[in-house]
């Protein structure tokens, strides 16, 4: 039964006072009660004859069940109470009326569904009062767990035809399902509205409001909503029938993403020069020596299709030219379209089938046609996908890192054994660490550099970040060390190297940490799915800070800009290095510390900017690590004009 007539409005109840007729109607009962009774008797002739012959009533009993029973053989089946002392009349609600002329649901079960929401309507008046505001919101909650229940029962008991019973019940469930949601969003900001009731007692005419608590500003992403992609392909360039110049060999070299860069502008240069492309075979001698083929990363038939209308590209080469010996070939760096139509087409014409035996770099970052950049954009971001098997486990990874709702950072902490002999960087290594990766330097032989003054390398910036660093940085930029860490890297070499890290942020994770065994398996032994795995979770991740520029490090960097500027953060580790040394000597405090590191990248975070020509393409700006502009377009720009730019780097 309900009960919430003694919180309607003003507080009053309507039991006692005012007019004892009112309340003499039936026996005694209160106003409610006479409406549920005078229905009970409306369709029981015995109780009306006595209760109009019985003692008690008197002619005002009489009257009133008169009236009720005129009313009841009405057109409109209407039913009304007279209270004496205030010439009320109650008429019920036209839903009410319809439920109790069906009669397939009990009376009793309408009628106290009636009461209980003109109970609601006291209750809200009581919400506009501010008046016991936290046990009114309560009882409404109460109030709408009996309406649901109601509704659900009315439903069941809805009946029908045995051929319409599917479809009722399908309609049923519907709205059932409505029915909780509902309650259940009523729920939660209820509970949310008694909780700020409670808090704020003393201040009852505030305005009550769910808070909505804004992205936090080492979590957002630089302002760039004036760009987008723009790597449509042009009408004037798609494919035509035209015989094919050749076939294109490639040996795709490096680790993972230097082929996939190198393959992208292979695939310009089959546009450039006519030429059919056959799919690349990958560097199985580099430092991981990955087996893995083109087919085991990449997933080869999207790639075909995607570029069907750009080049052709086909599995292998005819049968016809399959016993030929290709013509050997290692194109220049750096080079420019003229140089592939003028001393590289002429070859392929005459040999028909060309081997090219590197793919790092072979192509300019600038001053190529506008197509051309489109194409490379298309090739990279576009066509190279990984395989269904990568891309999966990949996004499994990133939800397993965001299970409760939090951002996290993809830290790409390039200090690895490799790198480190490669820079001939040993900060906060051991002397035998030290001289193991000097023998290794002196053992590579393309690396030409070999004696290398690591302490003035790190004061010029060389080095990638110690792991000590890294969380110094990290720790200054302002993320918590509840912070989510994702080590976008391999191996980190140097005993008890990340012991620094893990105690400023104790929540570190890896592929290795964060996928099972099972998972795992298929991985293991091939560095460069490895790879694949972390290229996905550093793109998906809130927020990717790299130690040093490498060729994932760009490629990255340059996926995020072409996806929305996600925020990327890019240290000045020259700078960097001279304000640790300072804190670590004493002259700085953590406070001056930290501020000067805020400081310092505060346009530092992946924002757009143009990408310029230098005056020697080694130094400039790689295409990938930066497709703006090329793949990148502003709503801004007008023909003939410049282009406005942030300058958030």
């Amino acid at each position: 039964m309900c009960v919430f007539r003694a919180m309607s409005s003003g507080g009053a109840t309507t039991n006692s006072g005012a007019n004892n007729n009112a309340t003499q109607i039936l026996g005694g009962a209160s106003v409610t009660h006479h409406r549920r009774r005078v229905a009970e008797q409306m369709n029981d002739p015995e109780k009306l004859d006595k209760s109009a012959g019985g003692g008690g009533g008197g002619a005002a009993d009489q009257a009133a069940v008169q009236i009720a029973l005129d009313h009841s053989k009405s057109d409109v089946n209407e039913e009304a109470l007279f209270n004496n002392g205030n010439n009320m009349i109650y008429q019920h609600h036209p839903v009410v009326r319809y439920f109790l002329s069906r009669k397939r649901v009990p009376e009793n079960w309408v009628l106290c569904v009636e009461e209980c929401l003109l109970s609601a309507c006291g209750a809200l008046g009581s919400l506009a009062s501010r008046k016991n505001i936290g046990r009114t919101v309560f009882m409404c909650l109460i109030l709408m767990v009996v309406v649901s229940a109601f509704l659900k029962f009315s439903f069941l008991m809805g009946g029908g035809a045995a051929v319409e019973a599917g479809a009722k019940i399908a309609r049923m469930e519907n709205q059932i399902l409505f029915i909780q949601n509902f309650k259940n969003n009523l729920l939660s900001n209820a509970h949310s509205a008694v909780f700020d009731s409670e808090s704020s007692s003393g201040a009852a005419g505030q305005k009550r409001q769910m808070k909505e608590f804004p992205v936090p500003e080492i979590w957002m992403k630089p302002n760039s909503d004036n760009y987008y992609q723009c790597i449509a392909r042009p009408r004037n360039r798609i494919r035509t029938k035209a015989a094919t110049n050749g076939y294109i060999l490639v040996h795709a070299n490096g680790g993972l993403n230097q082929m996939r860069t190198g393959i992208c502008d292979m695939v310009a240069v089959a546009k450039i020069m006519n030429a059919t492309l056959v799919l690349p075979s990958l560097d199985h001698d580099s430092f991981w020596t990955d087996p893995s083929n083109f087919k085991d990363i990449f997933d080869w038939r999207h790639f075909i299709e995607v570029l069907k209308q750009d080049i052709e590209i086909v599995e292998k080469l005819p049968s016809k030219y399959a016993s030929k010996n290709p013509l050997i070939k290692a194109p220049v760096s750096w080079s420019k379209a003229s140089y592939y139509r003028g001393e590289i087409l002429p070859l392929l014409k005459k040999h028909k089938v060309i081997k090219f035996t590197h793919t790092d770099s072979r192509l300019a970052n600038n001053g190529l046609a506008s197509s051309i950049q489109k194409l490379r954009c298309r090739a990279n971001y576009k066509a190279l996908r990984y395989t269904p098997e990568i891309e999966d486990l990949g996004k499994k990874l990133v939800e397993r890192l965001r299970d409760e709702g939090e951002p996290f950072i993809a830290l790409h902490l390039r200090y690895e054994k490799d790198m480190l002999a490669f820079t001939g960087c040993d900060h906060n290594l051991t002397k035998y660490e030290a001289e193991e990766l000097r023998v290794m330097r002196y053992n590579v032989k393309h690396w030409k550099e070999k004696e290398i003054d690591s302490k003035e390398k790190r004061l010029q910036g060389g080095c990638p970040m110690s792991p000590r660093e890294a969380a110094l940085f990290l720790k200054a930029m302002g993320y918590p060390s509840s912070t989510k860490i994702y080590i976008v890297a391999g191996e980190i070499y140097g005993n008890n190297s990340m012991a620094a890290l893990g105690a400023e942020y104790p929540n570190v994770y890896s592929h290795s940490t964060l996928a099972t065994e099972e998972e795992l398996e298929p991985f293991k032994q091939y560095q460069n799915r490895l790879a694949a795995l972390d290229y996905i979770i550093a793109l998906e991740s809130d927020a990717f800070v790299y130690t040093y520029d490498g060729n994932m490090a760009k490629a990255v960097q340059g996926h995020r800009r072409f996806e929305g500027f996600r925020r990327t953060i890019n240290p000045d580790r020259l700078e960097f290095v001279k304000l640790i040394d300072s804190l670590d000597s004493g002259s700085i405090s953590w406070e001056e510390f930290a501020s000067e590191v805020k400081g310092l990248h505060s346009e530092r975070l992946g924002g757009p900017y143009l990408r310029q020509p230098g005056q020697l393409p080694r130094l400039e700006e790689n295409f990938y690590a930066n497709p703006f502009p090329g793949c990148v377009c502003n709503k801004d720009q007008r023909p003939g004009g410049s282009t406005s730019a942030a300058s958030q780097r």
